[in-house]
């Protein structure tokens, strides 16, 4: 039987990782995994599992290029997070999009391409800027407006609100031992609505689904929303809390003390920046007029751990080991 291959950018990553899983256990399909370090624990991980990883640069296009060569499915993703820690926002937002335009061209020339799968991100408002999301729908619109047979030939998916952002400084609940309570700062309401993907495994069924549903339903700029559940800000961190036997309190401060609480890498303002755009800026607007739109309930996809499960089994790593 003749095997397609699936060319995963950014495979290493948390994304990366779950599109690996919807292909390594089925015959159909080999996977060739795009590294910027083929050296890593993690690459050799997935070298254990029988995928072909290759070095990749995202800005130098002839590797690139060379990467995708023989693809059936690319599933394509940048990293803004990494590119910001060396550059700052304005450079990594242009740098984000550039390597986007690179793979876009790359995949373009692909002859064998079948299906080209594009991470992508909201619509920016130019009243409420996010820089995460600016290069991502620069590409959107590249494919679109430049590339009509890739655009035939595309999903966008937007992974949404990873339940692990926890984590984050900026996002972390702190145990205030005088209280006996978690406490979480943060610039907007409690009830803003967030939609999650929850745990990241969750977008490798996403994958199946996409992949083996028909053309018609998926491709020609369709955009696939990978969201398991709405929940509010508070039910969050509250009921993660309650898993634990602990209460939580959200205590909402200026955005003036947030940024100060957090200065350098600036990560608290660009995640400042986003809650503004998701509380401020209604769905609706999120997604460019005229895209079609398809949600978990659409593709039939079941979450692999549901919110539920998550906050169960969820344990914040030590603040030490966490990098942003």
């Amino acid at each position: 039987m003749t095997t397609k291959l699936v060319t995963v950018v950014g495979a290493t990553g948390q994304q990366g990782q779950a599109v690996v899983a919807a292909f390594t256990n089925n015959p159909a399909y080999r996977v060739r995994g795009l590294t910027r370090n083929p050296d890593s624990a993690a690459a050799k991980a997935l070298a254990s599992q029988g995928v072909e990883v290759v070095k990749a640069d995202l800005n130098d296009f002839d590797t690139v290029a060379a990467a995708f060569a023989d693809s059936h499915i690319i599933y394509a993703v940048t990293d803004f997070w990494a590119l910001y820690q060396k550059d700052g926002f304005e450079k990594a937002r242009d740098t984000e999009r550039q390597e986007g335009y690179n793979m876009v061209r790359a995949a373009a020339a692909v002859p064998t391409l079948e299906h080209y799968i594009w991470s992508t991100l909201a619509k920016p408002k130019e009243e409420y800027p996010v820089y995460h999301f600016d290069g991502k729908f620069a590409v959107d619109e590249l494919i679109r407006k430049e590339y009509p047979d890739l655009h035939a030939k595309t999903t966008l998916i937007l992974v949404c609100f990873y339940g692990n952002n926890l984590q984050i400084a900026s996002m972390r609940p702190y145990w205030i031992e005088t209280a006996q309570k978690y406490v979480q700062f943060t610039t907007y309401d409690p009830q803003l609505i967030i939609p999650f993907i929850g745990d990241v495994k969750n977008l490798t069924p996403f994958i199946e689904a996409i992949v083996s549903s028909p053309a018609e339903k998926v491709k020609n700029g369709a955009l696939v929303i990978a969201s398991i559940a709405q929940w509010t800000a508070e039910k969050w961190v509250v009921e993660w809390a309650r898993a634990r036997g602990k209460e939580a309190q959200l205590v909402r401060i200026s955005r003036e003390d947030y940024d100060k609480l957090w200065p350098w890498p600036r990560w608290a303002e660009e995640f400042a920046l986003m809650m503004d755009y998701f509380q401020f800026v209604p769905p609706h607007d999120w997604i460019e007029p005229g895209v079609k739109v398809l949600t978990a309930q659409d593709l039939d996809v079941q979450p692999v751990q549901t919110m539920e499960e998550w906050v169960e089994s969820y344990e914040l790593p030590d603040p030490n080991s966490v990098t942003f």
